[in-house]
């Protein structure tokens, strides 16, 4: 007889290498395999961020330097409230602008591409 290997995606059975893997093992690996992508799926969607960026967040997410920062505050792109000398930016602002930005840009694209 082969040896003995265990299958991850179908838990504690085991099948030897040469043995046939029936049509019952295969819809179980089926459903095992689409339970796991579905709970990574509803895992990734769970906000895992927090609700009020600081500045220093902020800049690292959007890999942009103090000066650019203090120009989206000052011409109003981007949202922000001071507290006690902190300053803290909503995430739905930051993710909006980036909708946004996106939009623009494709937009732009498409425009070139007919003229």
């Amino acid at each position: 007889m082969g040896k003995v290997r265990e299958l991850p995606a179908l838990g504690k059975k085991q099948v030897a290498s040469n043995q046939l893997v029936t049509v019952g093992d295969l819809e179980d690996f089926k459903t095992e395999l689409l339970l796991s992508i579905k709970h990574l799926l509803s895992e990734q969607r769970q906000p895992t961020g927090k609700k009020w960026l600081k500045t220093y967040e902020v800049k690292q997410l959007l890999g942009i330097s103090p000066g650019t920062l203090q120009t989206l505050r000052n011409n109003g792109t981007l949202p922000f409230s001071k507290i006690g000398g902190i300053i803290y930016y909503n995430q739905e602002d930051i993710d909006r602008l980036l909708m946004d930005r996106q939009r623009k840009f494709l937009y732009n694209e498409r425009n070139k591409r007919r003229a």
